[in-house]
């Protein structure tokens, strides 16, 4: 029987170009909205804080409140 990773949220370690999967999944959830991104999609994240974004308005906005 194959492991599937099906409808779940996906953990994630964020580098400087790249992100590690710790825990398959589908999605990861943004920081911010809540929204469910899914994890061929993502573009946008923190190295510093380690968390996604659904947007690069999102992920500047969250940059700005935590410099």
């Amino acid at each position: 029987m194959l492991m599937s990773s099906g409808n779940n949220a996906a953990k994630l370690a964020y580098g400087p170009n790249a992100f590690r999967v710790i825990k398959s999944g589908q999605y990861v959830l943004c920081a911010v909205s809540g929204e469910q991104i899914p994890i061929d999609e993502l573009r946008y994240w923190s190295v510093d804080l380690q968390e996604p974004y659904a947007s690069a308005e999102i992920a500047t906005r969250q940059m700005m409140d935590n410099s």
